[in-house]
């Protein structure tokens, strides 16, 4: 799909990148890897791997320990989170440490999200609090880049999701623990429905994004939705820019049908493992399986096509945010109506806290 640019709203300094169009290409060709039987496993939201080994954690009411996994998906152990976890939506790895990304925020109404560092080891860890700049957001996904810098792109019902970093750029070595740290928006990127199939039901998932991974070698990011992976390559590591820029290479690549597929990481070979909480479905002895999209990392992410210049929609900021063009009936009608369904069938597919805790 060729991307286009739209610039919304009052946010005239923030680039914001539309996945137009709808996915034709049939689900890329995967092979299981494993099939968890766990049924703690069944709330599956974030994977990581760390010297070989798969680490794996729930999300809210199944995140207070990670999951240490063996060839097969059995859990070797069970792991303690060092801290009270609010909702713990995503899991990466960094310089010898686990990160938990406690960021979810269903209601919105957080004063600060979170990340946990967690020796695989010991157990042992500390909470690094963060601030948005413009109020509190929902989110799955953290991308850690290879100098180290920690990216939450949220999960807007709008389809539009924010990309953020610490103001100060600093690396999850050097955040203040408890905080809170600041963060900047770097910008947006906005999705349209593709029409891969997969994910909760009355759901569009092609436009909710619900995690991130980055390669070993640092050279590829991916960003998940319910339905497909957005692959990106960046040759200095700034995957944040990566993201909101739409000449960066990139490959949109459609996944196979999981019920809620929120989980992907990069293994040591370069492939890409892809996880799914259960759904709606029994959860015993009926775990979705852990795929595996072979060297992944090989996937072509070429250097878009320039978009056409629309003449009421240009491609740069205008220099007063009153000159900006709304976007098209068409397009505010379609984010309308997909966050008014996503409201009310909210409690229906178990996007709400399933535990209630107090506010970070």
């Amino acid at each position: 799909m060729v991307p286009r640019l739209v610039v919304c709203g009052a946010a005239a300094v923030a680039t914001t990148i539309v996945f137009s169009g709808t996915a034709s290409a049939a689900p890329i060709e995967t092979v299981t890897y494993c099939r968890p039987t766990d049924p703690n496993l069944a709330e599956l939201s974030g994977l990581t791997s760390m010297d070989g080994v798969l680490y794996a954690i729930g999300d809210s009411g199944a995140d207070d320990r990670v999951a240490e996994l063996d060839a097969d998906c059995a859990v070797e152990r069970w792991i303690d989170v060092p801290v009270d976890p609010y909702d713990v939506e995503d899991l990466s790895s960094y310089d010898g440490s686990l990160w938990l990304a406690d960021i979810g925020d269903n209601q919105m109404r957080r004063d600060t999200v979170a990340l946990t560092r967690m020796d695989p080891t010991t157990g042992a860890g500390e909470l690094y609090r963060l601030t948005y700049p413009d109020g509190a957001h929902d989110a799955e996904t953290l991308l850690i880049e290879p100098g180290g810098r920690p990216v939450i792109v949220t999960k807007e019902l709008s389809g539009v999701s924010g990309v953020y970093v610490p103001a100060g750029d600093e690396s999850v070595n050097d955040l203040d623990s408890p905080g809170p740290t600041p963060m900047r928006k770097v910008g947006d990127m906005a999705f349209t429905a593709t029409d891969t199939v997969g994910g909760p039901p009355f759901v569009i998932g092609s436009i909710l994004a619900t995690g991130g991974a980055v390669s070993g070698d640092g050279d590829v990011a991916a960003v998940r939705t319910y339905t497909d992976a957005y692959l990106f390559r960046s040759s200095d590591g700034d995957f944040a820019s990566a993201l909101v820029d739409p000449a960066a290479p990139r490959a949109v690549v459609p996944l196979p049908d999981q019920p809620q597929g929120e989980a992907l990481v990069f293994t040591d070979d370069g492939s890409l493992l892809i996880a799914s909480e259960a759904g709606f479905g029994p959860a015993e002895s009926t775990l979705p399986p852990i795929l595996r999209i072979p060297d992944a990392v090989s996937l072509d992410t070429s250097t878009p096509e320039p978009a056409a210049v629309d003449p009421v929609s240009p491609t740069v900021a205008p220099e007063h945010p009153a000159q900006t063009p709304a976007a098209t009936d068409s397009e505010w009608e379609f984010r309308a109506a997909v966050a008014a369904g996503v409201v009310l069938i909210a409690g229906a597919v178990g996007f709400t806290v399933r535990r209630s805790r107090r506010s970070r």
